[in-house]
């Protein structure tokens, strides 16, 4: 929990409750006092897991809309699905406060990044990226951040950014911060969509173990199965936001006048082991025969 006396700052908003959003709920909480707001799409749904009990459980307003929830805060930060950041920016900007920050943690390409910023610019917020660096959960608030934008240096040294000690200015240009995510992505969930696909057809050939073994020879790791097991269920338990992340990717190698045949192949993928989310609990051979069942979807 991030503890902030004589903070300046009157109030938070969390755009998407999901995991990421629950866990800077908890840590930003104490910081935001009594002014900690959040919405997501899924309040609507009461079996959904961002829902209004879990807010209210956990000492946060749950709101009805977005606008609400930003409206009276002097800093909103987005964490919401890669699909949505544009529609989230746009449903809270007639709300901001003049001059409050927006703070934008999805997993953009930097068009999609840039034409955010121009949204909340337009209203009189303070727009910085926010390129996550690395699985959030372990290390919370102080996970690796690169902060991009104009503001980004005003953000870094205001109350609004205390706890968030991993976070550090990389570039004034918009966009910037998002090209290194959105290149790192094209390995690191390309390389989950590669493991989902070549140890799964190893598995039916039965040969999964040399498989591994011989993935040392390469790139040597302490224990390629744990590392395996890992980045596949990565792939199973957030196939579908990766999906939409590779989206952004794909348009992000457009960019730059390259074809994404790579980052367009692992879309799909990553999409078809978030059907398989059931077998997250097993074991890793008995995860691999569970991506051999049709039940699951299949390939067709």
């Amino acid at each position: 929990m991030v503890r902030q006396s004589g903070s300046d700052i009157d109030g938070i908003c969390i755009l998407g409750f999901g995991e990421v959003g629950q866990i800077l709920a908890d840590d930003l909480g104490e910081m935001a006092g009594s002014k900690l707001r959040t919405f997501d799409l899924l309040f609507e749904n009461d079996q959904s897991t961002p829902s209004r009990a879990v807010a209210l459980r956990t000492g946060v307003m749950a709101c009805s809309s977005a606008a609400e929830a930003a409206s009276e805060t002097d800093l909103v930060i987005s964490v919401v699905t890669a699909s949505e950041a544009t529609n989230a920016a746009q449903s809270v900007a007639g709300s901001l406060r003049p001059g409050s920050f927006y703070l934008d943690m999805n997993s953009v390409s930097p068009w999609t990044r840039r034409q955010t910023a121009a949204t909340i610019a337009e209203w009189g917020g303070r727009f910085v990226e926010a390129a996550v660096m690395a699985p959030i959960a372990p290390r919370r608030i102080t996970t690796p951040i690169l902060l991009g934008g104009p503001h980004a240096r005003a953000f870094s040294t205001s109350p609004a950014a205390a706890g968030f000690t991993g976070a550090r200015v990389f570039s004034s240009d918009t966009g910037q911060a998002s090209a290194v995510k959105m290149c790192r992505s094209v390995l690191i969930k390309g390389m989950e969509a590669l493991l989902v696909e070549s140890l799964t057809a190893a598995r039916f050939y039965g040969v999964e173990e040399e498989v591994i073994a011989s993935l040392g020879n390469v790139l040597p790791l302490d224990d390629w199965e744990a590392t395996a097991h890992y980045m596949i269920s990565r792939s199973l338990q957030h196939g579908v936001r990766r999906a939409q992340e590779m989206r952004e990717v794909a348009v992000t190698v457009a960019g730059a006048g390259l074809d994404p045949l790579m980052s367009e192949a692992a879309v799909g993928r990553q999409q078809w082991a978030a059907q398989y989310a059931e077998a997250l609990d097993l074991g890793f051979g008995d995860m691999l025969d569970a991506l051999l069942e049709p039940e699951g979807g299949g390939d067709g």
